[in-house]
């Protein structure tokens, strides 16, 4: 595997981690129809570490604030709604790694075909639309309570599936609970950093029984890199996007995506 296709590979990683559409469910459809292959464990975890490394660079003031707001480091009136935001996230986080935890292999093995993303890239497509066009819109990210992020963090735990998305299901239930689209991106992007890191951290014993394939460290290296980039612009480029447009465009891409997948596969691709 060359170095090229460590850079492509990082670089769908960190489009499609952030951005509405599913990453899981472009990795299954890569591989049926272009025979795409997977890099392996280690490769993968770089590629997600890399997205990590973009979430903390572009949220670090957000992410400092709440650190400290957390920790009691700041006792200030003002740390109040950011402890709690912090509390939530924390909380938010427990059913994506249950769920995780007691059905991540499952998943995998049982919705990994092109027909079930088919339908699940349009399911969970019906539902953002929905979101973005009924939500009330009228709040911000430093208004969701503890329930709304059980809500939000179960609504997570669905992105098991290939197709749903975990950017696209927190989102959707942000919307749904009325928070604005620029706050719901905020929360569903602070989530994710924790899940993140947690699979990574829970990967690495697999990795090291595996052994490190000391050769493939460049081609690790490009992969994190180009991840961390490209997850780094496509963050910022929704964080703009969301002030003035909707994400029915998304949406509607699933759609597409999704008739595109059914046409291949009825004729036999």
């Amino acid at each position: 595997m060359d170095l090229l296709y460590a850079a492509f590979l990082g670089l769908l990683q960190g489009a499609t981690e952030f951005l509405p559409v599913s990453s899981s469910a472009h990795l299954v459809l890569a591989e049926h129809f272009f025979h795409v292959e997977q890099a392996g464990l280690t490769f993968d975890v770089a590629l997600h570490i890399g997205t990590l490394l973009a979430i903390l660079v572009y949220f670090r003031k957000d992410l400092f604030l709440l650190a400290r707001a957390f920790f009691w480091l700041d006792r200030s009136e003002e740390a109040l709604p950011r402890r709690r935001q912090a509390f939530g996230i924390c909380l938010a986080t427990v059913p994506a790694v249950v769920c995780g935890l007691l059905f991540g292999d499952a998943a995998e093995t049982i919705f990994r075909s092109p027909a079930v993303v088919a339908c699940t890239l349009s399911i969970a497509g019906v539902f953002l639309l929905l979101a973005d066009k009924k939500g009330s819109l009228k709040r911000d990210s430093s208004s969701i309570t503890l329930k709304d992020a059980i809500i939000i963090g179960c609504a997570q735990a669905l992105a098991l599936i290939p197709g749903v998305s975990r950017s696209g299901s927190t989102m959707t239930a942000a919307l749904f609970l009325g928070v604005n689209r620029s706050g719901s991106a905020l929360y569903s992007f602070l989530l994710s950093a924790p899940i993140i890191f947690g699979a990574g951290i829970y990967n690495i014993p697999k990795i090291m029984s595996q052994g490190l394939d000391q050769s493939g460290l460049l081609f690790y290296a490009t992969g994190f890199i180009s991840a961390a980039i490209s997850g780094y612009l496509f963050i910022a480029f929704l964080m703009r996007f969301v002030r003035t447009k909707t994400l029915a465009v998304f949406a509607y891409y699933r759609f597409a995506l999704s008739g595109l997948v059914v046409v291949a596969l009825v004729l036999g691709y």
